[in-house]
This record gives structure tokens, C-alpha cells and sequence, in this order.
């Protein structure tokens, strides 16, 4: 299972060992060290809602099953290829979705364009 970010760590569980890269400039182990923004390609989608139980803060269902991304307001973004930044603390759980994802449609590239996690990476 992912390391998920959004959900309180077990009291006296080990702690996760780093998933991804070295430490950010925040000095949050495991984090890539520059920003990512991910979309998903609701084409593929399957609904599993893998990535929603991941991410709740990132991704979410919508009225037709399948998944979308938000933004740091919580807005739906329904448009085809729409893209949001991630928040640092969802990095992890994002990549985590994307790599586990059934339908292989979350996309998750770094500022300069270069895809971090998910089919093109």
C-alpha cells in the first residue's frame, strides 16, 4: 500500500521509508525536489477510485464515475486535459496513484514538462 499523506500515520507504526527522490527543499523526505501537476485522462479511467482514496485533497468522482482532478480551492475540473498543481504534501500520494492506477491515465509531470509518474514516464 501507498504512503498517503492525507490520513494520520498509525501511533507506533514504523515510519514509510522515502518513495520517491531525495528530500525537497522543505526537507520533506521522498518528495521531488520541484513542483508536479497532474490530469487524468478520463478516456482511461475505469472508476476504480484508486487515486480519490489516495489524494481525496487531489482527485475526486464526479456525477459520471469517473475521476477528475481539483484544485487548491477544492473545484472540480472537468474540462478534457485539464491539469492542477499538486500540493506538496499530496506529492507522494499522487505518484503513489498514478503508479497504481488500473486504467494507466493519471499524468503526473514536473514544472519544466518532463512526466515524473503514470504511461508516459
Amino acid at each position: 500500500m501507498g504512503i498517503h499523506n492525507d490520513v494520520a500515520q498509525r501511533p507506533g507504526a514504523p515510519a514509510p521509508a522515502p518513495a520517491y527522490g531525495p528530500s525537497s527543499p522543505d526537507g520533506l523526505p521522498g518528495e521531488p525536489a520541484q513542483a508536479v501537476s497532474v490530469r487524468i485522462n478520463q478516456d482511461l479511467c475505469t472508476g476504480d477510485g484508486l487515486c480519490v482514496e489516495y489524494s481525496p485533497a487531489v482527485f475526486e468522482f464526479d456525477i459520471d464515475g469517473l475521476a477528475y482532478v481539483k484544485d487548491r480551492l477544492g473545484d472540480l475540473q472537468t474540462a478534457p486535459g485539464a491539469a492542477v498543481e499538486v500540493p506538496t504534501r499530496c506529492i507522494r500520494d499522487v505518484l503513489d496513484a498514478a503508479d497504481g492506477c488500473p486504467g494507466n491515465c493519471i499524468h503526473v509531470v514536473a514544472a519544466d514538462g518532463t512526466p515524473v509518474a503514470g504511461p508516459d514516464a
